[in-house]
């Protein structure tokens, strides 16, 4: 039986959070596999066989403003990215809740992958990390200048690659949750962890 929306919706953020706390703790915050994921047309075509995605605060503002401020305050791109990196670690990824479910991504401007993604207005999101597989069916869209979104995407990156110009594109993807395939489902996960406790008992 296919879980209810909200707990697929539920589910993929934890995943997600806990994939990007390993991968700036563990990994100097260099994209784990189940951060990038493949990205296939409505028709079946292959996009990208990997493509790197944010998830981004509901409430951004206190975060960005942190991101700009470690990249304007040197000129040396390892200070601002290590200032950066140790709020990453601290508790930026401790609660899901507080992440949109809307993911976003940043490509050059002009990108040929960009181009593709708007054109179809839509694609598939293949993720898989840890035996854990996620299919989003997403709506694409452009996310505008001064969109807080965008500013969240753009400034978290620069922490990685200060050079970034402001003509990047941003897209967004908005997940249709009650059509999202996840193998194993979090029902799944949740009578594998009732078995467990009942063996316990």
């Amino acid at each position: 039986m296919q879980p209810p929306a909200d707990i697929l919706r539920d589910h993929f953020l934890g995943w997600q959070c806990r994939i990007r706390q390993i991968a700036v703790r563990q990994d100097g915050g260099r994209p784990a596999p189940g951060m990038r994921p493949r990205v296939i047309s409505t028709t079946g075509r292959e996009i990208a066989a990997a493509f790197t995605v944010l998830v981004v605060p509901k409430e951004a503002a206190e975060s960005t403003a942190f991101f700009r401020f470690q990249v304007q305050r040197t000129p040396d791109p390892r200070e601002a990215y290590e200032g950066g990196l140790a709020y990453l670690q601290a508790d930026y990824f401790q609660q899901p809740k507080r992440f949109s479910d809307r993911l976003t991504a940043l490509l050059p401007e002009k990108s040929p992958v960009a181009a593709a993604l708007l054109a179809e207005g839509g694609c598939l999101l293949e993720f898989n990390q840890y035996r854990q597989f996620y299919r989003l069916p997403c709506a694409v869209f452009e996310l505008p200048a001064g969109d807080s979104a965008r500013e969240a995407t753009l400034w978290h990156n620069r922490v990685f690659n200060p050079s970034l110009t402001d003509d990047v594109q941003v897209l967004a993807f908005r997940p249709n949750w009650a059509t999202t395939e996840a193998r194993p489902s979090p029902q799944s996960h949740d009578s594998v962890r009732a078995q467990a406790k009942a063996n316990r008992t």
